[in-house]
């Protein structure tokens, strides 16, 4: 709350706990956030008359993302984060699309997303196949989720290869949804 914008000109300090906590989480933009977060907190100290301090506490001080938000450092942060994602082949240097397979029975989506993770695998010549896997999150409101990363060069060839070579969902509980360029992965 404190981070998104409020302005109150008599804090001067400002401690983080945990401050690395969303970096360890499953997603290619984890630091990307977690830097955006940590430099809008820190914008929050020293606002009125009196400068301001912030303290971070985390597991891995040394990581490029807090040491790149300690200095304010963005162009440090961009190119560790640039050079992150062209290594692991994530966007800016691909699209994804993100498909969303979800169902009561855990059986029973494991068994359909691993089903359209082999169909696509063999099929999209211009795409390479991530997963399927359980989702971060692998359960909400009674539906047990699992998900595949196409990545490619253009969203739109990666969309038509789901629409070409996926069938409706058998029944009723079955979801799958497709997610074009995601902007999270949780």
């Amino acid at each position: 709350m404190i981070a998104k914008g409020l302005d109150f000109p008599s804090v001067t300090l400002v401690g983080v706990v945990r401050a690395d906590a969303e970096l360890h989480m499953p997603d290619f933009r984890a630091a990307e956030r977690t830097f955006q977060l940590l430099a809008q907190v820190a914008g929050r100290a020293g606002r009125g008359d009196r400068p301001g301090e912030v303290l971070l506490q985390a597991m891995d001080p040394e990581h490029p993302c807090l040491v790149a938000a300690a200095t304010h450092d963005y162009a440090a942060m961009s190119r560790s984060e640039l050079d992150i994602r062209r290594e692991a082949g994530y966007p800016p240097f691909c699209r994804l699309v993100r498909l969303l397979v979800s169902h009561p029975d855990p059986d029973r989506v494991e068994a359909e997303a691993t089903r359209i993770g082999s169909l696509l695998s063999a099929r999209l010549r211009h795409a390479r196949v991530v997963g399927p896997a359980p989702c971060p999150v692998e359960r909400v409101r009674g539906r047990h989720r699992w998900h595949l990363l196409l990545k490619g060069s253009k969203v739109q060839e990666l969309m038509d290869g789901v629409r070409n070579y996926l069938r409706p969902p058998e029944g009723p509980d079955l979801q799958i949804l497709a997610d074009p360029d995601p902007q999270s992965l949780m």
